[in-house]
């Protein structure tokens, strides 16, 4: 999105709190790649509200109130104009590429004439699911992304930001990925034992998984692994498959899904995540990125016994590697829970 891209590095001061009783807390606002980041004085993240999600709380006056939007009471008051006006235009900008509830709807109630006609009900929830799948504009993936990333660090601890280490995530995505590839990179303190990928793009890794390797090459296998170019699974569809029907319909009528779907989703997905892509998938998906899988592999079972196939499989082996990460971009990755 343009107006993300535009603002990527604005910052200011404001006033918080977490709740209507709370006192107001003066605190940092930037923006991130999806939300928007408002930090304490020593640049800890306090909380990430989704941009697609905000809303202005007053009547247009000044200084601004805002809120995260649904049901979170916090809220945020900025006297930054220039601040402002980009919430406004990000505002703007994804209320145009919102989907048009209209066209949704006519969607709907086309599958239900054919359902009255005969279609057996097996049929309806694929039939629903590759509807909304085929409906949902990147901005609300972006949007249901970022809620799950706020469950995420109500489990884990808010997102690492130290230093220069989010410039270094910034980077590493782009190596991956290429210098226009949509998503992001975040890094939580508490422990997971995969690597997340949630709807948006957003690939969530834990402390543990840079801070345990030398080799920056191990922490991109990481990323590859949750997301290679190649996937074929959306990642919202097992949310939307986990959430049911019901969400599923809520999806196409009004736009959204229900708070407590996507919060037992994102649970659910700390707890058991799935299992990586097929061999194929990831061969191609190093290959392509020019990436050493077998770094990579040895993190997974240190013996090699257990991902011999994936040692064995690496297209890098016995060709030269591009840098993964600069010297001091690695060092600022390797720091970014400093603190």
């Amino acid at each position: 999105m343009t107006a993300l891209r535009e603002y990527v590095r604005l910052e200011t001061s404001g006033l918080w709190r977490a709740t209507p009783d709370e006192q107001w807390r003066e605190v940092g606002v930037r923006f991130g790649e999806a939300t928007l980041v408002i930090a304490d004085n020593a640049g800890r993240a306090l909380s990430h509200w989704s941009l697609p999600a905000i809303t202005r709380l007053d009547g247009g006056g000044m200084p601004a109130l805002f809120g995260p939007g649904g049901d979170i009471p916090e809220e945020l008051e900025i006297d930054d104009e220039t601040m402002i006006e980009a919430l406004e235009r990000v505002r703007r900008s994804i209320a145009r590429g919102a989907p048009r509830r209209g066209r949704l709807r006519q969607g709907v109630t086309a599958l239900v004439a054919v359902l009255a006609v005969g279609l057996v009900t097996i049929w309806l929830p694929g039939a629903l699911m590759r509807q909304a799948l085929a409906s949902v504009p990147h901005a609300k993936r972006i949007e249901i992304g970022a809620t799950m990333l706020g469950h995420v660090q109500r489990a884990t601890g808010p997102t690492c930001r130290a230093g220069m280490g989010p410039q270094a995530l910034a980077a590493l995505h782009q190596r991956i990925f290429g210098p226009d590839a949509w998503g992001q990179i975040v890094v939580v303190p508490g422990d997971l034992a995969a690597p997340l990928l949630l709807p948006g793009g957003i690939v969530v890794l834990s402390q543990s998984m840079i801070e345990t390797t030398q080799e920056p090459a191990v922490v991109a296998g990481h990323v590859l692994s949750a997301r290679p170019w190649v996937r074929a699974l959306d990642p919202l569809e097992p949310v939307l498959r986990g959430s049911g029907m019901v969400a599923t319909m809520r999806l196409l009528t009004t736009g959204d899904v229900p708070g407590e779907a996507l919060r037992a989703q994102t649970m659910g997905l700390i707890a058991s995540p799935p299992d990586l892509p097929e061999l194929a998938v990831l061969v191609q998906a190093f290959d392509r990125t020019r990436v050493p899988m077998a770094l990579w592999a040895r993190t997974l079972d240190p013996s090699g016994e257990g991902v011999l196939d994936l040692i064995e499989a690496d297209p890098m082996r016995g060709r030269p590697v591009p840098p993964i990460l600069s010297d001091a971009d690695w060092v600022s990755l390797q720091n970014i829970c400093a603190g």
